[in-house]
């Protein structure tokens, strides 16, 4: 009776079936934990801030009026919003492309050279610098003032190489000294002058630095007496250091100009040319009789070339998007690599036994083969032009700002930046999420399909 009580009592066997039931129910539960506080730092830092942005553009800059789409419809008639789609636009085109090609062409030549990990750590060291870092580098070495921009200081320096620069830029002629001032920016003589003559021509202005250093005094070269045959003068310094002298005459303290590009005009016309020695002297020999006028042209006087306006408006965004570029070139090439380094090796030999050069193994069999990883390493870069900000805020002067915009830059000056319209930021904070998740949802498709 009791055996019996006890065999009614005891539990039914556990099958195993439902031993795996219950050990899949307890592994849920377990990774459930650990999964729960990225799910909640998710939702607290992403999805909460998308859904209140969404819910906030249909509101007026206040919050407390609902606007409906009518932020939307501002948004696409603000021509500085345009602007800023126009430059994404730009940025989305341009610099994945090119950064791509750069990585392609950087990976498949690393693979050639003997010192190729330090050529790819070198080229990946700008990624470890901050977009904040990189666009204060960047702003100094666009500086348009050649002596703080590296990058023109380097284009002033070629272009002097080859075009010169002019010998006194702010030297000018005394009002009442004998000059007058050509619409060009020459200087002619008032009065005019047959050979045998001397005729002196003073100038001030000049600079301490732009005075060259084997100049010599102009006295000697003015007491000189001219041949009959010959017009003689001298261009100098009209000004004596500590004061003293006489205007419109050589003193004995006076320096030459030398280096100074002096023309003899006749009826309008330029009959002969001369540079002045080291003490400011110069001869037209051989000249007719006659009445000549001396003329200093304009090239003497010139400017100096003062490079290129990186950030004027016109290359403002291409500048940002070279800046870039430094960055990124490096991640470009290390994830092409590492597709370069799993190709099949046999199909590239095969080709060289065929007898294919190297363009056309490049171009035929390298390419085609690394399309995927090629494909991905666009998206990538493609979702993260969008969102580019920093370069753009930094780089950018004030005065262009709006000449570079993007969207993501534009809804922070918008929202935060002045416009204090927090409302139609969030509409573009919503355009701007709506342009990026399609290439997300790729990128997510292409992994999915490589792991498979």
């Amino acid at each position: 009776m009791t055996a019996t009580l006890l065999k009614e009592a005891s539990p039914p066997p556990v099958s195993m079936a439902d031993r795996r039931r219950r050990a899949r129910r307890r592994g849920r539960i377990v990774a459930l934990a650990f999964v729960f506080p990225a799910l909640l730092l998710l939702g607290a830092l992403v999805v909460y801030p998308v859904l209140f942005s969404v819910g906030r553009s249909f509101f007026d800059a206040s919050g407390t009026r609902f606007v409906g789409g009518d932020n939307y419809t501002e948004m696409f008639r603000d021509p500085a919003t345009l602007k800023a789609v126009r430059n994404t636009a730009i940025w989305v085109v341009v610099a994945p492309t090119l950064l791509t090609g750069l990585g392609l062409v950087l990976a498949v030549l690393v693979e050639k050279v003997r010192w190729a990990t330090a050529f790819k750590l070198l080229l990946f060291m700008p990624m470890a610098v901050s977009f904040l870092a990189a666009g204060i580098i960047f702003r100094l070495a666009y500086d348009e003032d050649p002596d703080k921009g590296v990058l023109n200081a380097a284009v002033v320096s070629v272009h002097d190489a080859f075009t010169g620069t002019s010998s006194y830029p702010t030297a000018r002629a005394r009002d009442g000294q004998g000059l007058t001032k050509g619409a060009d920016g020459s200087y002619r003589t008032t009065a005019t002058a047959s050979p045998g003559h001397t005729v002196d021509v003073g100038l001030v202005g000049v600079l301490p630095k732009d005075l060259p250093q084997g100049a010599r005094p102009a006295y000697p070269a003015a007491a000189r007496k001219a041949a009959s045959d010959e017009l003689r003068g001298v261009v100098y310094l009209d000004f004596t250091r500590g004061g003293g002298g006489q205007q419109g005459k050589v003193d004995r303290q006076e320096s030459g100009l030398p280096e100074m590009k002096v023309e003899a005009v006749r009826d309008g016309e330029t009959v002969a040319s001369t540079t002045t020695a080291a003490d400011g002297s110069f001869r037209f020999q051989d000249l007719g009789s006659g009445s000549y006028s001396v003329r200093l042209p304009a090239s003497n006087f010139a400017p100096p070339y003062q490079g290129v306006s990186w950030l004027g408006p016109a290359l403002v965004t291409p500048a940002i998007i070279g800046a870039y570029l430094w960055i990124w070139t490096g991640f470009a090439m290390v994830l092409i690599g590492a597709g370069l380094a799993a190709l099949p090796r046999d199909a590239l030999e095969a080709a060289r036994m065929d007898g294919a050069n190297e363009w056309q193994i490049f171009r035929r069999i390298t390419v085609p083969l690394l399309a995927p990883v090629l494909t991905v390493v666009f998206v990538t870069l493609v979702i993260n032009v969008m969102k580019v900000f920093d370069l753009v805020y930094i780089i950018a002067p004030g005065p262009v700002q709006e000449d570079a915009t993007v969207l993501a830059t534009q809804m922070w000056l918008v929202s935060f930046g002045g416009g204090n319209n927090q409302g139609l930021g969030s509409a573009l904070g919503v355009l701007l999420l709506l342009l990026v998740i399609p290439a997300m949802v790729f990128n997510v498709r292409r992994f999915r399909g490589s792991q498979r």
